[in-house]
């Protein structure tokens, strides 16, 4: 059987795969990018999949985290096709009754927005913006750096003082609907802060969720939340195109079957038509760390403390996504709605706690929190003039054996929802296309069961405590083996950042100090891991 031999093995072409093989390539190394599917992306993608000219984004859409990640920043993927485009407002919750707080592009707009909700609520906004923008650099940096982020968390407390450290810190245990009675008196706020909350699997009522809605809330506010002009795969596309540029080689239809592990270290991969391919340095694994390391590795290589932790690996919950093509703009009644790229609606501040409830015990919501896509709002490439390529998705709770009965079900209580804020959308639609849990896990295998985040984002599986207690780094227990899907650390939203980590820890490891850091890795894994 044949073998080819190079610097890296990449395995997965999702953004992070494809984000890690671009810092590799850029620093001399010979790299192969081997991805299952027929198409570079993972759930970054782009389909025709309601009707003739209505380009469909099948998983992510919006893009808040990839516009401020100084990672994609830096690749300069616009010279490689990507444009960036929004919509004329960043996002609105829209509310039964007609009315609806929005997230404008300027600050003051939005605040004056909220004092229509209460007086006083719009300068509460721009306190909280005041605040992100003083410690936006090194916050971002901290995010998006390996665990512990030393140099920039040095920053950020240069840069917020003690006491804003300690507030910091409050807020990143802080419950997003605690976050929100804190700091508004009216729904306005409360709804905007919440609803970016609920893009994780965090209930409002937890500790951690006031970090997620203020951190997307805020991002919102600062860069919006673009998308890629002709659809999400152009932002795929442009990455693959840089690695390619750069050297790097992608084979698409190609499933990585096993991690060869030879003396404790990873000397490369098989492929499911029997090749094997040498990996000189490193071998990078874009799949969530279950499917790494039970799958591809094989417990056996394994040390015992982690094949335990491993059985209390949480995943997030599934999501449940109806694509449609509309053959008009949207009828929100509320008018704030109409130039929002994304939407939220369903539920107001209470329906949240409810929703949540219902997930937590199993139950499929009757009244689901939506978030909603105006697609051609924000690019009029994606439909023909005067319509509008529109999706929506909700989280739903583990453990549904989704019937077909069970899915019209949903879907019809998902356009309930819409009907309620648009009346007569029902009848602008001219197709839909749904994708169940199940639907998306056979699109994408790293979509376990329906989950986009690679494992929940609640704060007993982050930091260091991701994808299991360890070091919250992307080194793994076999040396040369790197875990750079959103198991990871920082975890889900497309960023880079889990990718470009695995590929610097990669790079770290083979340099001149290279012999060090893989001993300090192993005895701070073996001290974490103990003898077992």
């Amino acid at each position: 059987m044949s073998t080819h031999t190079v610097d890296a093995v990449v395995v997965g072409a999702g953004p992070n795969g494809l984000v890690a093989a671009n810092a590799l390539v850029d620093a001399g190394w010979e790299v192969l990018v081997l991805e299952e599917q027929d198409h570079v992306g993972g759930a970054v993608r782009t389909a025709e999949v309601t009707a003739p000219g209505f380009h469909n984004d099948l998983f992510s859409a919006f893009y808040p985290l990839a516009a401020a990640s100084p990672i994609i920043r830096g690749l300069g993927l616009e010279e490689h096709g990507l444009t960036w485009l929004r919509a004329p407002d960043v996002l609105a919750h829209a509310l039964d009754d007609g009315r609806a707080a929005v997230l404008h592009h300027d600050a003051t707009r939005t605040a004056a927005g909220l004092d229509e909700f209460a007086a006083g609520d719009g300068e509460a906004w721009l306190r909280m913006v005041h605040a992100w923008d003083r410690i936006r650099d090194p916050l971002l940096d901290a995010l998006f750096t390996p665990f512990p982020p030393v140099t920039s968390g040095l920053r950020l407390l240069a840069r917020s003082g003690v006491a804003g450290s300690l507030d910091l810190a409050r807020l990143a245990v802080l419950p997003v609907r605690r976050l929100g009675d804190e700091h508004f008196r009216g729904d306005g706020g409360p709804l905007l802060l919440t609803g970016n909350a609920m893009h994780s699997d965090v209930p409002p009522d937890a500790a951690g969720s006031g970090i997620f809605g203020w951190l997307l809330a805020m991002l919102g506010q600062d860069v919006g939340f673009p998308v890629p002009q002709g659809g999400a795969g152009r932002l795929a596309g442009a990455l693959a195109a840089r690695v390619v540029a750069g050297g790097g080689d992608i084979e698409t239809g190609a499933r990585v079957d096993s991690v060869v592990v030879s003396g404790g270290r990873a000397i490369g991969v098989r492929t499911r038509d029997g090749r094997r391919v040498r990996a000189r340095h490193a071998v990078l694994a874009d799949v969530t760390a279950p499917a790494l390391y039970r799958d591809l590795v094989g417990l056996e290589h394994l040390p015992a403390k982690v094949r335990r932790d491993l059985d209390r690996f949480q995943w997030d919950h599934p999501t449940f996504k109806v694509n449609w093509a509309v053959d008009r703009p949207i009828p929100w009644t509320a008018p704030g709605a109409r130039g929002a790229g994304t939407v939220h609606l369903g539920v107001d501040s209470d329906g949240f706690v409810d929703m949540a409830a219902d997930l937590s015990v199993g139950r499929v919501p009757e009244r689901p929190f939506l978030l909603f896509g105006q697609m051609t709002t924000s690019d009029p490439s994606r439909s023909p003039a005067g319509t509008e390529s529109a999706w929506a998705y909700t989280h739903v709770p583990h453990g549904v054996v989704w019937t077909d009965a069970d899915v019209a079900a949903h879907v019809e209580r998902i356009e309930a929802a819409v009907e309620r804020v648009a009346p007569g959308f029902r009848d602008a639609v001219l197709a839909r296309s749904v994708q169940s849990p199940a639907d998306l896990e056979a699109a994408n295998a790293n979509l376990h069961g329906g989950a986009v985040n690679g494992g929940t984002s609640a704060i007993h599986q982050q930091l260091f405590f991701r994808p299991t207690p360890g070091l919250g780094r992307p080194e793994t227990p076999v040396a040369g083996l790197y875990l750079a899907s959103a198991s990871a650390h920082p975890g889900g939203g497309v960023h880079g950042a889990c990718g470009w980590n695995a590929a610097r820890a990669a790079l770290g490891a083979s340099g001149r100090t290279g012999a060090v850091r893989r001993l300090l890795t192993r005895t701070v894994w073996e001290r974490a891991l103990g003898a077992g």
